[in-house]
């Protein structure tokens, strides 16, 4: 059996968006973990944040660090206390945010990370799902405690974060509203949504008020409008804006990084309590238990992301981090093995 493996590397944080593709062995895993032959991993915007340093405060990494947070694959060595899987299964994951590494031919995944991949998608098509869906599953279960019958608004929702945001908040119980390009359209009202928003065309500040609460996909330059339009005692969840008060005390962090993230979140959070509204903020964590209900909503839906047309491959792994840094792709980019 070969003993080294091609991997997507950094060997610090930088401006630059650049990975060096390196030949390094293939990991040994411990007795909780399996051994994944990586089939194909999804390119996110969060690489940029790590490779940029942008969430050093939340996880900082050691070097040379092999990129990637999502990755399909089929386990080829199972630990000894690992029972519930065994070498063969197709599986997928958000990697443990503290080992992650899908750029790479294999990865040693901690088993309550995993979970058997929806039968009705290819390889390409399930590693644009975990990362997305468990998102939106964390982010409505526990961050917005979303209940049956109340509303979210879902800003910059046509993008891949939205294909699978809306079909997890229907089956929720909720009332989803969208906006987004009109390509995205009739593909995300077929999915569901009971509102879309071209917002080219239409502004949802004049057209929404008393909405229970809204899932942020577009940042700080969005906040206020988003604010504008919640109930009070309403709840706004951002993916972008950034860490607040909240966020380090929910997540335990020592002392000193509550305060930093309390300083960086103060603004934030004052505007949000002049609406009566709770600013919270997610970076989502791998759970293998949460991918389970996922896959069964993907298959029960027959949900299918989009797929950006062009695959790349490890080597050119600085394409498709290009076309995720500063392109236009059209649906999730992926790394094929």
């Amino acid at each position: 059996m070969k003993t080294l493996m091609k991997a997507a590397q950094i060997t610090k944080y930088s401006k630059n968006i650049h990975a060096q593709v390196n030949d390094i062995p293939i990991p040994a895993i411990n007795d909780n973990e399996v051994l994944v032959k990586v089939k194909a991993a999804a390119v996110n915007p969060l690489e940029m944040l790590i490779i940029t340093g942008s969430v050093k405060l939340i996880q900082d990494y050691k070097f040379p660090l092999t990129l990637g947070n999502e990755l399909t694959g089929v386990i080829e060595k199972v630990g000894k206390n690992v029972t519930e899987f065994q070498v063969g299964d197709d599986i997928y994951t958000r990697l443990p945010l503290e080992k992650i590494g899908a750029f790479a031919e294999y990865a040693a995944i901690d088993a309550t990370a995993i979970a058997p991949m929806p039968k009705n998608l290819s390889y390409v098509e399930a590693a644009a799902v975990p990362l997305a869906g468990l998102t939106a599953y964390q982010g409505l279960h526990e961050e917005l405690e979303a209940q049956f019958g109340q509303s979210v608004f879902i800003p910059g929702g046509s993008g891949s974060f939205g294909q699978i945001a809306v079909p997890i908040a229907k089956t929720t119980g909720l009332n989803v509203i969208v906006s987004g390009n009109s390509e995205a359209r009739k593909r995300t009202l077929e999915m569901g949504a009971d509102q879309y928003f071209v917002y080219a065309t239409e502004n949802y500040v004049d057209l929404l008020s008393n909405v229970d609460y809204v899932i942020d996909t577009l940042g700080p330059k969005e906040f206020d409008n988003e604010l504008s339009i919640i109930k009070p005692g309403g709840r706004l969840l951002s993916l972008r804006t950034g860490p607040n008060k909240r966020f380090g005390k929910d997540r335990d962090f020592p002392f000193l990084k509550q305060k930093l993230f309390s300083i960086a979140g103060a603004k934030y959070d004052h505007k949000a309590k002049k609406h009566g509204v709770e600013y919270h903020f997610i970076f989502v964590r791998s759970d293998g238990a949460q991918l389970k209900e996922i896959t069964k909503i993907i298959e029960e839906n027959n949900i299918v992301p989009p797929i950006h047309p062009t695959l790349f491959t490890i080597d050119n792994v600085n394409e498709a981090l290009e076309l995720v840094a500063n392109g236009r792709p059209k649906g999730k980019v992926i790394i094929n093995f």
